[in-house]
């Protein structure tokens, strides 16, 4: 590798705030908040809205859609089960 060219590498904390899980890794960002850790040192610290510990495709939990809502909103903003003249036609 060249030097002077590449981003400096340094252990980071990324905290999940939905799932109140922490990871400590070696990354390339430089968040300004710190945190103190299990081994008691203080390393810099990057709350993230999602992680694996809170993703549904990883967790195993989905969220129910409402496909009926969805429908029945959609009849009563476009109309209602009258056909077209294009149909009646056929």
């Amino acid at each position: 590798m060249r030097p002077g060219i590449h981003p400096e590498s340094r252990p980071v904390v990324f905290r999940d705030r939905a799932a109140g899980v922490a990871f400590l890794t070696r990354s390339t960002a430089a968040p300004t908040a710190t945190v103190t850790w299990e081994d008691g040192a203080t390393y810099p610290v990057f709350d993230v809205e999602i992680s694996s510990a809170s993703h549904p495709f990883y967790t195993g939990t989905t969220r129910v859609v409402d496909t009926a809502g969805r429908v029945e909103r959609f009849q009563r903003r476009y109309g209602g089960t009258t056909p077209s003249r294009a149909h009646a036609r056929a």
